[in-house]
């Protein structure tokens, strides 16, 4: 397998986390990874903040998420990625009743991934978490009405390397040759 192989099949989502923290430098090269995503007609309309203080951590996932799933083990993940996105009228507003394709979101994803193997490639585990009150997350992170929260990403140095707990469907169960 390649080099990019064996990243993408070292990846998994992580929900047990040492304390030590993660530095800034490791944090940056994440999200540098994430800026240089492509994005629909290069509007990069992604924005993150990022939680290293406890207390907000904290709130984010007490206030921030919805009800019915107790998520305890991401208190200790050291950092928290909030990815939320900035709409332009044109290619998110209008191009998306045309072509019924969420641009924004398909952008999002696309950095939100190269964020999460970035950390992998630096030995980092994360967890995306989408069970979220975007407008408390907003709130507890101080952004304009014109960003929307979309997602949290729990990041940290992994307590343990679990197995693969969930076998990924084969091939021919997802692809459709013509």
């Amino acid at each position: 397998m390649s080099e990019f192989g064996n990243l993408v099949a070292s990846r998994f989502s992580c929900r047990a986390y040492r304390s030590d923290p993660v530095p800034r430098a490791a944090l940056e090269q994440i999200l540098e990874a994430a800026r240089l995503a492509p994005s629909a007609c290069n509007r990069q309309p992604w924005r993150f903040a990022v939680a290293t203080e406890a207390g907000l951590r904290r709130q984010l996932l007490e206030e921030g998420t919805l009800p019915g799933l107790r998520m305890t083990w991401a208190l200790e993940a050291p950092v928290i990625l909030v990815l939320g996105i900035r709409k332009s009228l044109i290619t998110h507003k209008v191009a998306p009743l045309l072509s019924h394709v969420d641009y924004p979101l398909l952008d999002l994803g696309i950095a939100g991934e190269h964020a999460v193997l970035q950390a992998t490639e630096l030995g980092l585990g994360t967890c995306w978490i989408g069970w979220i009150r975007p407008k408390e997350v907003r709130r507890l992170v101080g952004w304009p009405s014109d960003i929307i929260p979309q997602s949290l990403i729990t990041v940290g140095w992994p307590a343990s390397r679990p197995e693969r707990t969930s076998p990924r469907l084969p091939l021919n169960e997802i692809v459709t040759w013509r």
